[in-house]
């Protein structure tokens, strides 16, 4: 009588492992990148509402506003997720500064700090505003 053994070897559970490590090896890297761009999505946003809020400021006051306490009550104004903190200074021209924070700062240490200026200039490189 020939017994028959049902299962896996050795051999076949070790290239299982081995190809799981190869694609957990590529898609890590992306998906770190992938987190990193979203939280600098909330960060451009934040520079876009602030921009904003500064140009409504300057039509009622024909001066820019000197902090943030008078744009949305906090100097600096944290944004939602704590990735960015936010900064304006100026009064016959503004320049707001994003400024990436915890995990953010080492993950997109090449486009922090973000800026914007009332003239529009966007850095440190268009690329960062994509």
């Amino acid at each position: 009588m020939k017994v028959q053994c049902k299962g896996f070897t050795l051999i076949e559970v070790m290239i299982t492992v081995v190809i799981i490590g190869i694609l957990a090896a590529i898609a890590y890297p992306s998906y770190t990148q992938y987190i990193a761009l979203s939280a600098r999505s909330e960060g451009l946003a934040a520079l876009m509402r602030i921009a904003n809020l500064q140009e409504q400021y300057y039509l009622d006051n024909r001066a820019y506003a000197t902090d943030l306490t008078k744009l949305v009550g906090e100097n600096p104004y944290v944004t939602e997720h704590q990735h960015y903190s936010v900064s304006s200074s100026g009064t016959s021209s503004f320049t707001i500064k994003a400024v990436a924070q915890g995990v953010q700062a080492s993950r997109d240490a090449a486009c922090s700090p973000l800026t914007i200026s009332d003239t529009g200039a966007k850095g440190p490189s268009a690329e960062c505003w994509k």
